[in-house]
């Protein structure tokens, strides 16, 4: 398996020339299109993804460890097929819609201003995550530990506190509809 150490690549559209699989260790990728591309097995530890577009790469056992993605398109991407033994990551700027972290542990991830459209983080660990003005418009979320977690500055979600464990999470009074919604009743 191909090493990579330091490295930064900028601008390469991966579609075209492919993908070496192989370890990464702190490297950086700057505007990349890994549209599509199988990074199966691949090893990513420390490294940066910034203006990235990540759609509908294949994840199968991709170690993901202390992995940042920073404006970055995410697709359609199933983090759940990801090596679930090595997996922390950070997001920034970064559109998920229509991604799947379906019963990963995410314990005290960092999301910053993202898109999570109809993500699925149904039986997903997220204790003590923050997410800072995030969209979850459509997201589901099912037997989902949400505790401690800080989404008081995030909007669109709809969070039936029967089917998940939210104790002392945090949520901003203007969005407390969000937690009401399965109980049909009218908030004037």
């Amino acid at each position: 398996m191909d090493y990579q150490s330091d490295q930064e690549y900028v601008k390469l559209d991966f579609t075209k020339k492919g993908f070496q699989i192989g370890e990464y260790e702190s490297c950086t990728f700057i505007d990349c299109n890994f549209s599509n591309i199988d990074l199966s097995t691949c090893n990513f530890t420390d490294c940066d993804f910034k203006g990235c577009n990540l759609g509908m790469a294949k994840l199968s056992n991709t170690v993901l460890n202390d992995v940042r993605f920073n404006e970055c398109k995410l697709l359609g991407l199933h983090f759940e097929d990801a090596n679930k033994v090595i997996f922390a990551v950070s997001f920034k700027n970064s559109q998920l819609n229509l991604s799947c972290f379906y019963q990963l542990k995410m314990k005290k991830t960092k999301f910053v201003e993202c898109q999570f459209q109809e993500v699925d983080f149904t039986e997903t660990d997220l204790t003590e995550s923050i997410f800072e003005q995030c969209d979850f418009q459509g997201a589901v979320f099912d037997n989902t530990i949400l505790e401690k977690a800080d989404l008081s500055s995030s909007f669109n979600f709809s969070i039936n506190p029967n089917q998940n464990r939210i104790k002392q999470a945090k949520f901003s009074r203007t969005e407390l509809a969000g937690l009401l919604d399965n109980f049909q009743i009218k908030i004037v």
